[in-house]
């Protein structure tokens, strides 16, 4: 038997069919456009989304027979606003999590349930790229779609009720919106009131491995699939992430080194930063939530790096045929813990975790006539580091300190950066023998619901093995701990300074 993995992302959907000992079948990606009507702006259209399931779903299970399919499981990204008429129309263009048009909304978001209350009750801040604030932008910008709409979806929501014809969403993708009352995995009647939302706009909220519907004979004909296959309510996708590498209990945790960074931690026992800093969302475990922290720009850094000063790397790793990021990480390893006192803040883009502040930017600090590229790259690669302990130090606050680190993404490919994080985090750094993430995770979830497992930590004790460990050395730790705490005093020094420039 076989289960489906389908991760609805930003760029392109991912279907991969897996066994039921989580070996992959067979993989299909299918891209689609990103729409930016106006600067700060993101919106995609939901039928480019449901075409590309419809592709992919043929492409992988075209050597199979449609009754060996036992379950699908969804993934896909957070946070976009799909909205729909009485007819099952879409109305207009999803705004997506990327886009930054509401700030506005997010103060009047506050304004009417005062930010500890917003806390408490969904256990984060108002941030633009939360549904809640989309939805107050469309009320207040585009009346007469407002009125029309009946329902409100988030991506891989959309993607289910094409499936099913069934309006249904789950715990982990449904804590983004902003709507969910996340200590009791619910809707909170108290927030719809106050952004004048109806309970019965939004879908039935389930746990994540349920079955939420089963796909009709129409879905059926598109995808080349039977009809009555369960689909679960599956995960947003850093919690479907988390569970494809099996952070599915206390004392684990994952750190994805891709565009952005994230450090995600599992916790049995809901905990809540009433500053604000790191989101906690229920997880894809019934019954459990996790911390995440993020930081805008991890690999973007490194990229910047790449693509603005290493020309020589490029041209070097064109003519061996290699990466340029292993020449550059090859010249940063040959520099000393400290970079010879150059220090990096990774802000190209703002930052969220820990500081809230989209005006912060980057800046190298400690500059001199000694230093050479070699040194500015491994500062980069250290001031990223540095940005995702900044979000474990937040986390050991929180009681939700990890014993061990997964790591993955672009950056978790390095033994090099692997190294550095596990020096900087103190605790060992280990790679899932997967790399499939939130559709193995989506997957995971669908066999659950199927029967063949009887929860989902079972379910990733069966599925997931350990590739490698890479332990922490002491003295590095040490010697790390001395920049860092360096580090985290330059953002108060440097916070008036950033607005002002903003501001110029």
């Amino acid at each position: 038997m076989y289960t489906l993995g389908i991760d609805i992302g930003t760029s392109g959907t991912k279907t991969v069919l897996f066994d039921r000992c989580g070996r992959k079948i067979a993989s299909a990606t299918a891209e689609y456009p990103l729409y930016q009507p106006q600067n700060g702006w993101a919106e995609q259209n939901p039928a480019d989304w449901w075409d590309a399931v419809c592709q992919t779903v043929r492409t992988v299970t075209e050597n199979i027979a449609p009754e060996e399919i036992s379950g699908i499981g969804l993934s896909g990204q957070m946070h976009g606003l799909v909205m729909l008429d009485a007819q099952d129309r879409v109305l207009r263009p999803a705004i997506l999590w990327c886009d930054g048009r509401t700030g506005a909304e997010c103060a009047e978001i506050e304004r009417r349930l005062t930010r500890e209350r917003l806390i408490a009750v969904t256990a984060n801040p108002a941030l633009a790229g939360f549904t809640a604030s989309k939805i107050l932008w469309v009320q207040k910008n585009e009346p007469e779609i407002w009125a029309k709409c009946r329902r409100i979806l988030l991506p891989k929501d959309y993607i289910r009720f094409m499936l099913t014809g069934e309006y249904a969403t789950e715990v982990s993708d449904a804590s983004g919106m902003q709507l969910l009352d996340v200590p009791g995995r619910c809707w909170a009647q108290e927030v719809l009131d106050a952004l004048d939302i109806r309970e019965n706009q939004l879908g039935k909220v389930y746990e994540s491995p349920q079955i939420t519907g089963c796909v009709t004979p129409q879905a059926a004909a598109l995808c080349r699939l039977k009809a009555g296959i369960p689909v679960v309510g599956g995960a947003g996708d850093n919690a479907a992430a988390a569970v494809g590498l099996g952070v599915v209990r206390d004392g684990r945790a994952f750190t994805t080194v891709g565009t952005s960074g994230v450090v995600f931690a599992h916790t049995d026992r809901i905990s809540i930063d009433p500053a604000g800093r790191v989101h906690t969302f229920c997880c894809a475990v019934p019954g459990s939530w996790h911390v995440m922290g993020v930081t805008q720009a991890a690999g973007l850094s490194l990229r910047w790096m790449r693509d603005t000063f290493c020309d020589a790397e490029r041209d070097a790793a064109e003519k061996r045929g290699c990466d340029p990021y292993d020449i550059m990480t090859a010249e940063a390893a040959a520099c000393p813990v400290g970079a010879e006192r150059l220090l990096y803040l990774p802000y190209l883009m703002g930052e969220r975790t820990p500081h809230l502040d989209p005006m912060a930017r980057g800046a190298f600090v400690g500059l001199s006539a000694v230093h050479t590229r070699a040194h500015m790259i491994r500062a980069v690669m250290e001031g990223v580091s540095y940005s995702l302990y900044d979000c474990v130090e937040i986390l050991r606050g929180m009681h939700a300190l990890p014993q061990e680190m997964q790591v993955c993404g672009g950056g978790g490919k390095s033994a090099f950066w692997r190294q550095m994080l596990a020096d900087v985090f103190g605790m060992p750094v280990i790679r899932s023998s997967s790399d499939e993430g939130p559709a193995l995770g989506a997957a995971i979830l669908a066999m659950v619901g199927a029967g063949i497992y009887p929860d989902v930590r079972t379910a990733c004790d069966s599925v997931i093995a350990e590739r490698d460990r890479t332990l922490p050395d002491a003295a590095a730790h040490t010697e790390y701990r001395k920049f860092y705490e360096i580090y985290t005093s330059l953002y108060g020094s440097l916070k008036d300074g950033f607005a002002r420039l903003g501001n110029c």
